[in-house]
């Protein structure tokens, strides 16, 4: 079943947030904002800190890779409502330099099932040009 349908979301952005408050208190760290969660969608943003920024004075790598990894989580959660899920892969490419700023993760679940799969596309402040795509898969266990 393709996620991405016009379905509710299996869970709601307030439970969501409660979810990563005690389940998953290490995604504060970065200060990712949820902004929405749809049926196997999500969009999220990660605020501009001067502490994210590497040589030359773009976002760091692994600032993006955390961003794009919650915004499947969400994605995954929001398409099958299973909070359990964890990252079996992650892949990302980095397209062109991040300019320090709004960091913005458009995030979109292809596949459920016991192994599920999507995409996320990472874009900067002002602007729909893609910084970074990432592909992951994620692996829900046996109910």
């Amino acid at each position: 079943m393709t996620a991405t349908t016009t379905a509710s979301p299996l869970i709601r952005l307030d439970e969501f947030l409660l979810l990563l408050d005690t389940h998953h208190p290490f995604a504060k760290v970065l200060g990712i904002q949820i902004l929405e969660i749809g049926h196997g969608t999500a969009r999220l943003s990660l605020p501009p800190n001067p502490s994210f920024q590497r040589l030359g004075g773009i976002v760091a790598g692994p600032m993006l890779m955390g961003l794009a990894d919650l915004a499947m989580y969400a994605a995954i959660v929001g398409a099958t409502g299973n909070a359990e899920a964890v990252t079996a892969s992650l892949t990302i490419n980095f397209l062109r330099k991040s300019p320090p700023g709004t960091i913005y993760a458009h995030a979109r679940v292809l596949k459920t099932g016991r192994l599920c799969a999507g995409d996320v596309t990472l874009t900067g402040e002002g602007s729909s040009e893609p910084l970074a795509h990432s592909v992951s898969t994620w692996s829900l266990p046996k109910n």
